[in-house]
Formats: structure tokens, C-alpha cells, sequence
């Protein structure tokens, strides 16, 4: 049968052959991987609130970030290796540093980040060489933003349809996200008198978190699909609402050190939350083909579009069968 555009191959659809997936589901390991994902963000982000308390003369939110930084990355760092399932794949993404590559610049981030932290805290707790805690803290702020991203660029190089076209708002999303659980953090261990950056940096987060998860939703279309539904979407929903909680309550909660423990975790369950959400509509969106197949059909119809005419026509069929096929193989 002739289509109105004269072509003879008819429209596809988003099912696969036998109903199968197209791209392969990741193999990373629940919790290991979305928990490495929250304490990576509290870290890099306790590292820049530490340094920000240490220009600002406040000796306290200084010394319980630096803990923070350093607690939290120690504890991803098991969450990895646990992941890699042996402590040498861990040291062998060390000898060769790829550019072009989100899981090696990642792994060259957080190895050093380790370090200067836990310089930087072990100064701060024993008052032995102060001077080059403060260099080693400095150095961890300057990683921290990275360290608090970079795993939004890791997910977004793979093929996985909700995490590759996400790819503008997961950064955004995380350092948010990052941001409003590190003060929050910080709330909960500092007394109030001192926590007004960290009041400060969780309100901002919750701003940044909610703009983008919203921006994300509008623009990704079906895409947006997985963040929304099942469990994902409850998760979502979930920390959308402790997000909002936990902000009202740090703005009308004033230097209450009740309301800050109460707010502040409320913002570190969003984070986490937030976390597993975004995890989770990944794998989902891996294994349902029509979240591979239709946005693949979508960019063939509008390159054949803009080349016009039946040979464009024929060029985009043609396209479409690399397109799919590609992945699976």
C-alpha cells in the first residue's frame, strides 16, 4: 500500500522484535549505585560550604562540613567499590585518564577529592598542621562542584532514553539536589547561630532542584514518562514535597534549632529520594522498547522532513532500521 507521502514502507511502531528490549538494562547495583549518587552530592557540596565558613569566620560550620565532605565520601567510596564488586577495578579506572570519558574524569575526581577532604578534616579535628588543612580544604572545594555533576554526565552518556535526553537538566538537577542535602546536613550538626549559610545553601538547592526536574518534565515529552510513573514517580513526588517542607520550614523556622534537624532532614530524605527516582526511570525506560523506538522514529521524520521529497523519504527509512538495529547489537 501507497502511504500520502509515496513511500511504500509503512510506519513503524515502538515494538521490537518478539517484544524485546532494544538496549541492554544496566547491570549497576541497587542501593549501591543511587546511595553513591546522594553521599557524592553531599560531599562535593560540604566541601564548598566548608570553605565558604572557613572566609566567613565560622569556626563550627567549618568544622562540621569538613567532616561531612569527609564522612560522605568515604562512605560512597564503599558504595562503589561494593558496586565494582573488587577495590582493583577501582584503581585500574586510575591508570589511564580519558577525557572523552564521564566514568574516568569521575573516578580522577573523587580519588583526589578523597584525599584532600580527609586531609582537610584530620586537620580540623587534631589542630595538627592547620595551614596545609586549609590548602587540602581549598582543593577539595575547588572539586567539589565536579564531584557533586559529574555523575549526571556518567548517566547521560549512556543509551539510556531517560538519562541521554535529560542530558541539559540531570547536572542542574544533582547540584541542586546536592545542594539543599548538604545544608541541610549542615543544619542538623550546627548550631543555628552559625548555620545561616547553610540555611541559605538549602533554600537555593530546593529552587534549583525543583526548576529543573520541572524544565526536564516539560521539555522531554514521553521521555518524561519514566520520572513520573510507578515507583519513580512516587519517589519523585515523595521528594517534591519534603523538598517543599523542608525549605518553608527552613525560611519560617528562623535559627530554631528543632525546626533546622526537623527541615534539614527533610531535605537530605528528598535528596535521597531524588536519587533513587532518577536511578530507577532509567532502568525503566531501558526496558520498555517504545522509549528507545519512537523518539528514534521521531528524528527520522524530522530529518527527512527538512531534506524533503521522496528521496529524503527513502534515506530516513533507511536510517530508522540503523537506528534501531544498532543498540541491540
Amino acid at each position: 500500500m501507497t502511504r500520502k507521502d509515496g513511500s511504500l514502507v509503512p510506519d513503524a511502531d515502538f515494538r521490537s522484535y518478539y517484544g524485546r528490549q532494544v538496549i541492554k538494562t544496566p547491570v549497576w547495583k541497587q542501593p549501591d549505585v543511587p546511595v553513591y549518587l546522594f553521599v557524592g552530592g553531599i560531599a562535593g557540596a560540604s566541601a564548598l560550604l566548608a570553605e565558604g565558613a572557613a572566609l566567613a569566620g565560622l569556626p563550627t560550620l567549618q568544622r562540621t562540613t569538613r567532616l561531612a565532605a569527609a564522612g560522605s565520601v568515604a562512605v560512597g567510596t564503599v558504595a562503589l567499590v561494593h558496586d565494582l564488586g573488587r577495590p582493583s577495578r577501582f584503581l585500574n579506572m586510575l591508570r589511564v585518564l580519558k577525557p572523552t570519558s564521564p566514568l574516568s574524569v569521575g573516578s580522577w575526581i573523587l580519588a583526589p577529592f578523597g584525599g584532600l577532604s580527609a586531609a582537610a578534616a584530620v586537620a580540623e579535628v587534631t589542630g595538627i598542621a592547620r595551614p596545609l588543612g586549609r590548602l587540602a580544604g581549598v582543593g577539595a572545594a575547588a572539586l567539589g562542584a565536579p564531584l557533586a555533576t559529574y555523575t549526571a554526565a556518567l548517566l547521560s552518556d549512556t543509551a539510556v532514553p531517560a538519562w541521554h535526553e535529560g542530558y541539559r537538566e540531570l547536572p542542574f538537577l544533582f547540584a541542586g539536589s546536592a545542594s539543599a542535602a548538604a545544608g541541610g546536613l549542615a543544619m542538623v550538626t550546627t548550631p543555628a547561630a552559625e548555620a545561616g549559610p547553610a540555611r541559605r545553601l538549602a533554600v537555593a538547592g530546593v529552587a534549583v532542584d525543583l526548576a529543573a526536574e520541572r524544565r526536564m518534565e516539560h521539555r522531554l515529552g514521553m521521555l518524561a514518562e519514566p520520572y513520573q510513573q510507578g515507583r519513580p514517580g512516587r519517589f519523585f513526588r515523595a521528594a517534591r514535597a519534603l523538598n517543599l517542607a523542608g525549605a518553608i520550614g527552613t525560611v519560617l523556622g528562623g535559627r530554631s534549632r528543632a525546626a533546622a534537624a526537623v527541615s534539614g532532614t527533610a531535605l537530605m530524605g528528598a535528596s535521597l529520594l531524588t536519587r533513587f527516582a532518577v536511578f530507577q526511570a532509567g532502568l525503566a525506560s531501558a526496558k520498555d522498547p517504545k522509549y528507545t523506538v519512537v523518539p528514534q522514529r521521531a528524528r527520522v521524520d524530522a530529518r527527512r522532513s527538512s531534506a524533503g521529497g521522496s528521496a529524503g523519504g527513502s534515506a530516513g527509512g533507511s536510517q530508522l532500521g540503523t537506528d534501531v538495529a544498532a543498540p541491540a547489537g
